[in-house]
This record gives structure tokens, C-alpha cells and sequence, in this order.
């Protein structure tokens, strides 16, 4: 092997080594330090020594203790350097040096704390006092082990522009003085409904990519996925976790369906359920069994995996139970008040009990302000007027609903489906 091979192989080796332990790493090290930016870069300077170590001596036999290790080092000669002898920093000193005099290099195991890090860390990325679009981005920065150019290219953004995200949000938790903890008892429910929310808008940019050039961005949902069975190893007796993870699933086993040959959107009805993931159905039927017999049958994750279970167990389009699917958006609506969901029931109804139905319960949503953007409004509406033989009326919201989204893909189909309805007159 040449040395160049070798070289490639070590960084290899090192990359994949780095995406498994960042995440415990950086919370491991945020517990120490209490600073997640301090911990991020403690972590990075670790990695750093182990690009020049181990393309010499090989990958250590625990990866994971040899960072550990090498970052605790790194943090007490910052420590000195800096000479930081207010009391905290003198007590954060002493416990580091004692900790690294008790457990030592790279044969002894990470901490018993690692699950509870990892909480702390999950919580303090999400936590309230940052936007929505920090959270993502520190998430999967801190957790996804995700460089910032390749966040930057998951959601279409300048790679500046998720950088300074990241910055800020950091700088953020410091000048808050955000408490690297689990929240208390009362506000766990909360703050975690929160946590779900990131995760799963993660999942859904890359299950249905708002804007771009693909309908799917995959890594994101794997990413999404990888989170969110985390979170269930982290809180396993929290229903709603386990509800959220089997709607994942459940979604997520329909990718290769989903996409036809030249990248263009196969509609739910239209695709090939042969090749549907048997094992992710199975395991997100598991995952739904797992929140009901917790008592999470009626969590917004639950339900939404409830519908998506319908079609995960349906042989063929022609045998989906959608009268089942209608009732669970039914009381989908009770739970959430989301027009959203009312448009999904329309979808159901219209199923179920023809498109008249499903019309009706549509037009009563024309005069939502949170629809009045949305292109799966119009969408939806063409369809069942497509249905009932208005056809003019279809060609109309099928192009009315092709100039509201921002997804090449999407349009190209709304577009197609436009001048099919004009070829049926």
C-alpha cells in the first residue's frame, strides 16, 4: 500500500471514528468545562491530535477514551495557560487533574455519565432561548457530528450563513448562562416536545425538501432517525419519543418508492410497495406498539405513525383502510387545532367517501391564513376536482399550487399533472 493510500485510509478511519464519538465527546467534555463552545473546541483540538497520532501508530483499540483523554488534557493546559484561579476554575482544575490521576488513557472505558451527558446536550442544543433554525443547526453540529458546510448544503443556505447560526447560538447559551442539565421533573414535557420539534423538522427537510433541485435529501433524515433513536435509548419511558421514531420509520421505509428513475416524486397511490423497507415497517410497528402500551396512543407522533402504519400494513393501494386514516386525522384535529391536518383528513374523507367530501372539507379551508401560502392547499383541491370532472377548475389549481412551492421536483409534477388535465378534455 502506497503511502498516499495509507494516508486516505487513517483519515478514513479517523472520519468515521469521529462521527460516532463527537456527539459523547462534546457532552462528556460540556459536563466538565460547562461551556458547549469550549467543549466543541476541546473536542476539535482532540481530533486534531488524532489526525497526526494515529496515521503513525494505527487507531487506538478505544477511540473514544484516547479523545476522551486527550480533550481532558487539552482542557487543564487551557486551564493553566489562561490562568484562570477564580475559585470555579480552580475547583474545575483540581477535579479534571483528578480525574485524569483516577482514570487514565485510553484503556479505560468513557464514563458511566455518558447517557446522561448526551441528555444534557440534547436539551441544551434545543433549548428555548435559541430560534428554531439554531437548534437545527447547533443539533446537528453537536450531535450529527455534521461540518458546517455540509449543514449548509442539506438546507440550501450559505455556509456563512449557518456558521454565524452556530456562533451565535453558542455565544447565546454562554451569555444566558444555560445550565448544562436535564430540565426538572415539571418541565421536562416541555422542554422535550421541543427537542421531537427539532428532530422531526430535521427529518422532514429531508423527507420533502422545501426548496432545491431533490425532492429527498436522505442524509438528513437518516441523521433524523439516528437522533431520535438516541432520544428513545436516553428517555425510553417517554411515549411520545418512541411515537415520533415509528412515524420516522414508518416514513422513511418508503424512500426508494418515493423517487422515480430520473428523480422525479412517485405519489403515495402510484408506487411500488414491493420495495417499501420491511425491516424499518417492522420496526416502526414495534416502535408505535412500544408508545401505545405507554399510554401515547393519542401523542401527535403517535397518531401521525398510527396513519402511517395504515398504509405500512395495506398490501395495495386498493385495500388502504382510509376510513380508519380519516378517523385518526379526526382526532388528530382535536389534539392539534392544525389546519394542516384538517387538509390531510380532506384527503382521507375524499377517499373514503368520495371527492365531494373531501371538496367540501377543503373549501372551508380556502380561508385559513396559515394555507394561504401552502401549495399542497391548491394541490389537494385540483386533485379532487380532477376527480369530479371540473376540469378547467383542476388545470387552475394545479398550476395555482405549481407557483407556490419551492421545490423544482414538486413543481415539474404539479406542472405535468396540469397539461394531463388539459389533454382529458
Amino acid at each position: 500500500m502506497s503511502h498516499d493510500e495509507k494516508v486516505h485510509d487513517a483519515h478514513g478511519a479517523i472520519d468515521a471514528v469521529w462521527r460516532m464519538e463527537a456527539p459523547r465527546l462534546i457532552a462528556g467534555l460540556a459536563r466538565m468545562v460547562h461551556d458547549v463552545g469550549l467543549a466543541e473546541e476541546l473536542a476539535q483540538d482532540a481530533l486534531v491530535a488524532a489526525l497526526e497520532r494515529w496515521r503513525a501508530d494505527g487507531t487506538p483499540d478505544n477511540p473514544g477514551a484516547w479523545l476522551m483523554a486527550t480533550a481532558k488534557r487539552r482542557a487543564i493546559d487551557r486551564l493553566r495557560r489562561h490562568q484562570l484561579m477564580q475559585r470555579k476554575h480552580e475547583e474545575l482544575l483540581h477535579e479534571l487533574e483528578r480525574q485524569e490521576v483516577d482514570r487514565p488513557d485510553s484503556d479505560q472505558r468513557l464514563g458511566d455519565d455518558i447517557g446522561d451527558d448526551l441528555l444534557r446536550l440534547v436539551f441544551t442544543a434545543c433549548h428555548p432561548v435559541l430560534s428554531t433554525e439554531a437548534q437545527v443547526a447547533l443539533t446537528l453540529r453537536l450531535l450529527g457530528g455534521l461540518a458546517t458546510d455540509e449543514i449548509a448544503r442539506a438546507f440550501l443556505l450559505p455556509e456563512p450563513t449557518v456558521a454565524q447560526r452556530i456562533v451565535r447560538a453558542k455565544r447565546t447559551l454562554a451569555e444566558k448562562e444555560v445550565p448544562f442539565e436535564v430540565p426538572r421533573k415539571a418541565e421536562l414535557p416541555e422542554r422535550l416536545s421541543s427537542v421531537l420539534g427539532v428532530v422531526y423538522l430535521i427529518f422532514n427537510e429531508g423527507y420533502a425538501a422545501t426548496a432545491g433541485e431533490d425532492l429527498m435529501r436522505p442524509a438528513l433524515c437518516e441523521e433524523a432517525l439516528r437522533l431520535g433513536r438516541v432520544l428513545a435509548g436516553l428517555v425510553p419511558g417517554e411515549p411520545e419519543v418512541h411515537g415520533l421514531v415509528a412515524l420516522m420509520e414508518l416514513q422513511a421505509s418508503r424512500t426508494r418508492a418515493r423517487v422515480g428513475p430520473a428523480g422525479e416524486p412517485v405519489l403515495l397511490m402510484e408506487q411500488d410497495r414491493g420495495t417499501w423497507d420491511r425491516l424499518l415497517i417492522t420496526r416502526g410497528l414495534a416502535s408505535l406498539a412500544r408508545a401505545e402500551a405507554l399510554g401515547g396512543g393519542r401523542g401527535v407522533y403517535a397518531l401521525q405513525a398510527a396513519i402511517a402504519a395504515c398504509h405500512a400494513r395495506a398490501p395495495s393501494a386498493d385495500e388502504t383502510d382510509w376510513r380508519r386514516i380519516a378517523a385518526l386525522y379526526g382526532v388528530l384535529a382535536e389534539v392539534t387545532g392544525s389546519p394542516v391536518v384538517e387538509l390531510n383528513r380532506a384527503v382521507a374523507l375524499g377517499m373514503a367517501e368520495g371527492p365531494m367530501a373531501g371538496l367540501s372539507l377543503v373549501d372551508g379551508l380556502v380561508d385559513e391564513p396559515a394555507l394561504r401560502r401552502y401549495h399542497l392547499l391548491p394541490a389537494v383541491r385540483a386533485d379532487l376536482l380532477e376527480k369530479l370532472g371540473r376540469l378547467d377548475e383542476a388545470r387552475e389549481e394545479f398550476e395555482r399550487a405549481a407557483g407556490l412551492t419551492r421545490n423544482q421536483r414538486e413543481r415539474e409534477l404539479l406542472l405535468a399533472r396540469a397539461s394531463k388535465v388539459i389533454a382529458e378534455r
